[in-house]
């Protein structure tokens, strides 16, 4: 019987110190990506209550491409393609939404996507998906990127060429390198798409991502998502206008999706607007880094210079058993583990949110010690 399966497979996820279950929220807050602790404030709060006060809908009531347009979505949108300096603006109901429909929608056959090897699991369902031949290449590898590129024209690629990575990647916290991926993208013609998720709202001379200064070039597509930094929900691709035409009309993720509800896109023009009018959170944020980096150094957590800091332990029960203790003293540290990290590398994922004090964070230390 099936049920047999799936009982086998959950003891072989337990044997190996690998079954996953859900737990409440508890502790001192070290696992969340609330990076700017906007998640609770009270004016979005206030926003949605003022949104439901003058008849804004909860639910949707369909897909966009139905009745789910929503004019609060749509502001939205035209909001956030001014901010980020694209032509156009897409929501979706989330990051792995987005990823998905856009990797299986905008390449074609005859196209080549090269990613990083390391690209979150959304894109690697979204190539899974996708009508054009991938090929991985090694981690913040820029240089193996292009050659790779150049191997495929010599053998006879004909296509548009698309590169694919992260900026900020949310296991290791390290930076993607941006100026030199454009270059790349410059000389082979290349399509560029950058997921912003980790560097959205924290990162950027405006908080607009690590590759602010590129968006609005016609090689490039990003996605920044919501419910981390900006503390709400879904996630917004911002690209060229007939690339957002063609996902309208094309994205199988987009068109037979239910709409967000509409009070999200009344929660997320707030968040913008914080994100943009207060940079003082993002120079906190940046002084706690500076200062976790200090504390949690000498006890094996690995600098980062970014809001994400790994504890690298390797066994998986060991990592597990890390992070028990540190929740039962009062922290919420997270165990991460494969298949999210490559085997013999499972791991503590420290972050770091306006949602603590560097009094919590020196605490955090004296327990790790």
């Amino acid at each position: 019987m099936t049920s047999h399966f799936h009982r086998e497979d959950l003891d072989r996820l337990d044997a190996a110190g690998r079954l996953r279950a859900l737990s409440p929220r508890a502790g001192i807050d070290f696992a969340s990506n609330d990076y700017l602790g906007l998640a609770n404030d009270p004016r979005l709060r206030d926003v949605v209550a003022e949104a439901l006060a003058r008849g804004v809908a909860v639910g949707s009531g369909g897909s966009r491409l139905l009745r789910g347009n929503d004019p609060e979505i749509a502001a939205l949108e035209d909001e956030a393609a001014a901010l980020f300096g694209a032509e156009a603006c897409l929501y979706f109901a989330n990051g792995f939404a987005a990823n998905v429909a856009l990797l299986s929608t905008l390449p074609q056959p005859e196209d080549l996507i090269v990613h990083d090897a390391m690209a979150h699991a959304s894109m690697h369902d979204g190539l899974r998906l996708a009508r054009a031949p991938s090929l991985a290449a090694g981690h913040n590898d820029a240089q193996r990127i292009d050659d790779t590129i150049r191997g495929w024209r010599a053998e006879g690629g004909r296509g548009t060429p698309w590169i694919a990575v992260e900026t900020l990647y949310s296991m290791d916290g390290d930076r993607a390198p941006v100026a030199e991926l454009a270059e790349v993208a410059a000389r082979h013609d290349a399509m560029l798409l950058v997921d912003e998720a980790h560097a959205t709202g924290v990162w950027g001379p405006n908080g607009r991502g690590l590759a602010e200064t590129l968006e609005g070039q016609p090689n490039v597509i990003a996605l920044h998502t919501c419910g981390k930094a900006l503390g709400c929900q879904g996630a917004l691709v911002t690209a060229p206008r007939v690339l957002i035409d063609f996902l309208i009309n094309r994205a199988r993720p987009f068109i037979f999706s239910t709409a967000p509800s509409p009070l999200l896109g009344s929660a997320v023009r707030a968040a913008l607007r914080i994100v943009t009018d207060e940079p003082e959170r993002r120079t906190r944020l940046h002084a706690l880094i500076a200062h976790a980096e200090a504390a949690l150094t000498p006890h094996g957590v690995t600098p980062t210079g970014s809001q994400i800091m790994p504890l690298i332990v390797g066994g998986d029960a060991a990592t597990m058993a890390r992070a028990a203790a540190l929740q039962a003293q009062g922290f919420d540290v997270r165990g991460i583990r494969p298949p999210t990290v490559a085997p013999g590398t499972a791991r503590l994922r420290i972050a770091v949110t306006l949602n603590v004090t560097p009094a919590e964070i020196d605490a955090l230390a004296e327990a790790l010690a």
